[in-house]
């Protein structure tokens, strides 16, 4: 099979405009903001340390999204999608009252 010089930069040209742009869509993926009506709901909060323990008395320490069952990363990732948040990004060291422990 022959494959002109013309062919290899057409598509040499295409790869790398489809790597870049992917890299732009998930470099800016949304976060989700505490201020988010459901993350209000759920008690989301970026900082788990920050969790109001009076009203979510279900947190404890060592709970994270990290390594909750939603959490749609690796547990070292900064931030991943949550199905609680429409797939939107969560810190990894966030809290929700959705926290049910990967196991």
């Amino acid at each position: 099979m022959k494959t002109s010089r013309r062919t290899f930069m057409m598509t040499s040209a295409s790869v790398a405009s489809s790597l870049a742009l992917s890299r732009l869509v998930f470099a800016d993926a949304a976060t989700v903001s505490e201020a988010d009506s459901t993350a209000v709901a759920l008690g989301y909060k970026a900082d788990a340390r920050k969790v109001d323990k009076a009203k979510f008395a279900k947190y404890a320490a060592g709970q994270d999204c990290s390594n909750c069952t939603f959490y749609q990363g690796k547990p070292a990732s900064a931030f991943a999608p949550c199905p609680m948040f429409g797939g939107k990004q969560v810190s990894g060291k966030g809290w929700c009252g959705a926290y049910s422990k990967r196991g």
